[in-house]
This record gives structure tokens, sequence and C-alpha cells, in this order.
């Protein structure tokens, strides 16, 4: 960041000493002190409020704007994060979540389902140690709004997104990455594989697909489906699931042939001494909370059976949503940090599927 060039002043705003005592609660200005407070610091509407207030003493939940500032957060004692920002940080960065000796440890790892295990390690193969916490998951939905005819299609699964009259009509996630991953999908390649990024059909697909975009934004996405300015978008199960009560509008569809997924993790910074509050996390398992959690998309990514109860309450459509059956869950990937020399490659495969659109 260049320097100010403007002259310094002697006196402050109000407005800049709210801002400056904001900072100094979230402990981003150095040399200030943390106060008796330990800090969870989480990306604003990334962490549910009903999980939130019940931390205990001396614990506080800190709300940043968006995950640069939640990595920016160097006295916090946890953070949250998405999946898709550990390509931001080392591994260095983190020190193990808990201590195996700690007694309410295997509890907290046996619970977890198969699919949260990488992520446990960052993606590191056995026998990395744990560094991260995976509390909710889910899966991207293809969401409709006032789509009758194309509902009663759902067997084509993503070949969806091409029907012609959605051209300009629907919306798909901001993430490059991610618009490859309905692709191969839809050409039926693994997309866990990375030989299948080098299959020569996979550039014209992807223009196809991208010609149908009214625009990429997860971010709003659900706004501009509910406005009316878009008929179809791809959208995280946790936006869209809270809604399919009340909205009558609104279909969302898994296909068979999965999703990648999204993943929510709490981290340990290396330089914090304070050890996670384990009675909490374990209570986001338990009745009455869970039923709030899942009531609002945030699903833990535990085993089937440790969540079949709470799920017995919803209909079997949306149960299916919050956690896919076995064949479908299968089928939906995990997206691992990418190496430079992948990163490159998937650059330029998008720059190239994006010379052809009109």
């Amino acid at each position: 960041m260049q320097a100010d060039p403007r002259p310094l002043s002697c006196s402050m705003s109000r407005r800049r000493l709210l801002q400056l005592s904001a900072l100094a609660g979230l402990g981003l200005l150095g040399g200030c002190s943390r106060g008796s407070a330990v800090q969870l610091v989480y990306g604003r509407g990334e962490l549910p409020a009903a999980w939130a207030k019940r931390l205990p003493d001396p614990w506080r939940a800190m709300p940043v704007d968006d995950p640069a500032a939640v990595l920016s957060a160097r006295s916090a004692a946890l953070v949250q994060l998405g999946d898709g920002w550990l390509d931001a940080s080392e591994a260095t960065a983190w020190q193990p979540f808990v201590s195996a000796a700690s007694p309410a440890a295997a509890e907290l790892w046996e619970g977890l389902a198969p699919e949260a295990q990488p992520l446990t390690r960052l993606f590191r193969p056995e026998p990395a140690p744990a560094l991260a916490y995976p509390w909710a998951f889910g899966t991207w939905l293809l969401v409709l709004r006032n789509r009758r005819d194309l509902v009663a299609r759902a067997a084509e699964g993503w070949s969806l997104l091409l029907d012609p009259s959605l051209r300009g009509e629907l919306l798909l996630p901001s993430s490059p990455r991610l618009v490859m991953d309905l692709g191969l999908r839809q050409l039926g390649l693994p997309p866990g594989d990375p030989a299948s990024f080098g299959d020569p059909r996979l550039g014209a697909q992807l223009s196809r697909l991208r010609g149908q975009a009214a625009a990429f934004d997860d971010s709003d996405g659900l706004n501009l489906l509910l406005s009316g300015r878009v008929e179809a978008a791809v959208l995280p199960s946790q936006r869209v699931l809270p809604l399919l009560r009340s909205d009558t509008r609104l279909t969302a569809l898994l296909p068979a042939s999965g999703s990648a997924l999204w993943w929510n993790l709490l981290l340990r910074p290396s330089q914090t001494r304070d050890v996670p509050p384990l009675r909490w996390l374990l209570e986001a398992r338990e009745k009455p909370l869970l039923s709030r959690l899942l009531a609002a998309g945030w699903v833990p990514p535990l085993r089937r059976e440790l969540l079949a109860e709470a799920l017995s309450s919803w209909p079997p459509a949306v149960a299916a949503l919050l956690y896919p059956p076995p064949a479908v869950l299968a089928r939906c990937t995990s997206l691992p940090p990418l190496a430079e020399d992948q990163r490159r490659q998937l650059q330029s495969l998008w720059d190239r599927s994006g010379s052809s659109l009109p």
C-alpha cells in the first residue's frame, strides 16, 4: 500500500476515532492490549449468531467484513475461514487445533464424517496433524425461480444450465474453479482428477456455460434471483435452504452427479496460547442448537448416523439437500488448494474459454 500523500493532522475526526476504536477492539492495532477477552474472529455472516452467543467467558466473537480481514487479525485465538481461502496462507500459520491429550479431543474428531478428514489436515497427507476443525459443510445447488418446466426435467442435472431459455437468465458462481467444476460434471468427467482439465472438450464446454451467464456473483446471487433479475442461480446450500419452506417460488436441485463441497473451518493461529472451547464446539451437535443450525442451513459434517434423528424432522426432499444421500455425496468433491503450476494451467484454460464469447 502506498503512503498517504496528504499531510498529517494533529486532530482526529469523530469517524476516525470510531474506526480506530473498532480496530483496537479486534486487536488489529499494534501495541494495543487485548484486555481479558479471547477473540474468535469471523467474517460477517459466516458464524451463526445462535452459536456465537453461547461462547463461554472470556471468549468473544468478533465479526469483520471479509476473509482478508480475518487473516489480518493477528491477535485472534481462533479464526473462521471458508475452504476457498486456504491457499491464502501457509500451513505454518496454524498450529494443531487441539492436543491429543485433551479429554474432548477424541469425541471431536471421531464424530466427523470421512469427507471432513482431509480438511482437518488442510489436505496434507497423513500423518500431518489436524490443524482445522470443519464445523459446517454443504453443496452447491441449482436454484430455479418459477420454472416448473425445468424442475420437471431435473433428471438432466447440470445440463439444465445450458437450456436456451436460461441464456442471460443464469447466475453462476464468481469462482472460475467452481464454474469449471460444473463444466466437468456436465461432460461426465471426474472433477477430482487433474487429468480431466486436459480433456479437449472442456474449453468449448466452458465457453457455452459462460455464454449462458448474466453474471458471476454468488455473494449477491440470492437477491438477484429473488428480485426476478435472473431465473436460475448456482448457489451454496446454506444461503438457499432457509428459504425453501417460506418461498414457494424457489426450487433447489442437487443433481445426481453431485457438486463441489463448500466448507467452513475454525483454525488456531500459530501464535496463540489459548485452547479452543471444546465444550462449545460439541454443543453445535446437540439439540436444541443443532436444530437451529440446520434450520439456518449450517450442517455439521458429522457421520450420517449422528445426524439421522435431527434430519428426520425435515421433509425428505429437504433433508436430502441438507445431507445428500450416500450415492450423491460420494460424487461430491472438495476443492484442495492449487499448486502454482495447476493454477497457471487453469487460468490459461479459463482465459481461452472466454476468448470465443460474443
